[in-house]
């Protein structure tokens, strides 16, 4: 009876008494982001309340565990897994309050700033960091969990001693790795393109949506996501429309007979922006920028700001311009002649004489004298 009831106190203490710590730290968190709710750190640590119960739970079990005596022959393995446990739900808790601790600084730093462009760069370094604080965190766990096992603290000064062959050879297999991991703290911290920002990729435009130590995604307008390792934007040109602030200048175009009213179509531009609540007012303006035999080049110049805006404003005076010179100005869109003009009925056709050859006066385009008997 006794080897029954041992290891259910000791258990069932620990369960009891970890929902009890739990509830009260909880609770202490609570008030706390209830007293200053300009703090988001209170709340956010909130979420690391499941592992923290798991590891406090784990800690006690296991400090308890050798004392009770309890698990006979198998009190050694049932000791070494929660001990590997313990420190998995370790690291859990770690990587949840240092991502509350991120948290809550990029919230505080995004309300005192309000720079878009500087608030997406911070948000870029914060991922990323969570990022680079995650890995190591988890490869301090692993290595922790190998050296509870005899064996491998056995072969650690072997390891060690090849421990530089094997960086070699880890270098050259990973060398496509390594080199993105490094392009992607570059991208971080070098500030060539963060999160939220335009930019206009193998000639598709879209939004950075991720960016992680390996690969970027960017949203595309029609909602295709383009996957390309971050080594990309480090090695290749690419436009970045956010760059430098998010107000941009955009160009319409049309191909317009010469006779188009280009002073009128001024006049038309600043009635239609007038209307569009998509422009920001800074600046407007038309002019012929080529012609061709047939035709001539109308560009107009419109500002907004940002890149959706701009999309907005191009395509609304596009639009307005062309239906407005459809109706009171039809001369001035292009037309292509594809018949081929008659000839005139007045005019005598060329006749051959007797000899079967044009008569002179055919060919000189007079009228041919009679000939008399």
């Amino acid at each position: 009876m006794e080897n029954v009831m041992r290891p259910l106190i000791v258990v069932g203490g620990s369960v009891l008494l970890t929902l009890v710590i739990g509830w009260v730290t909880d609770q202490l968190l609570r008030k706390a982001d209830e007293r200053h709710p300009e703090t988001p750190a209170w709340g956010l640590l909130r979420r690391a309340r499941i592992p923290y119960q798991i590891a406090l739970c784990v800690a006690l079990i296991r400090a308890s565990w050798d004392e009770a005596q309890v698990g006979g022959s198998y009190r050694v393995l049932i000791g070494r897994i929660l001990t590997l446990l313990l420190i998995g739900a370790t690291a859990w808790l770690l990587v949840r309050i240092a991502g509350a601790v991120v948290e809550a600084s990029y919230d505080r730093y995004a309300r005192v700033h309000r720079d878009p462009a500087r608030v997406r760069r911070v948000r870029t370094q914060v991922e990323l960091i969570m990022r680079v604080v995650t890995a190591i965190v988890g490869t301090v766990a692993i290595a922790a969990m190998l050296l509870t096992f005899p064996a491998m603290r056995a072969a650690g000064t072997s390891l060690l001693a090849s421990a530089g062959v094997l960086g070699i050879v880890a270098g050259v297999a990973a060398q496509s790795t390594l080199s993105n991991v490094f392009a992607g703290l570059q991208i971080a911290f070098g500030d060539m393109v963060r999160i939220g920002d335009t930019v206009v990729v193998e000639g598709e435009w879209g939004t950075v949506e991720e960016i992680t130590l390996t690969f970027l995604t960017v949203r595309t307008w029609d909602e295709r996501s383009f996957t390309m390792p971050v080594s990309y934007f480090t090695s290749k040109p690419f436009e970045n429309w956010s760059r430098g602030g998010a107000q941009m200048t955009g160009v319409v175009y049309w191909q317009l007979d010469h006779r188009a009213p280009v002073e009128a179509m001024r006049d038309k531009l600043r009635d239609i922006l007038r209307h569009c609540s998509a422009w920001d007012g800074r600046a407007h303006n038309v002019q012929v920028t080529d012609t061709t035999p047939t035709t001539m080049e109308v560009r107009a110049l419109v500002t907004a700001k940002d890149a959706d805006d701009i999309w907005t404003v191009r395509v609304t005076v596009r639009e307005e311009m062309l239906r407005w010179l459809a109706a009171e100005h039809p001369y001035a869109l292009p037309r292509i002649v594809t018949a081929t003009p008659e000839t005139p009925m007045h005019l005598p056709l060329p006749t051959a004489d007797q000899t079967g050859q044009p008569a002179r006066a055919a060919r000189e385009g007079m009228p041919k004298p009679r000939l008399e008997k």
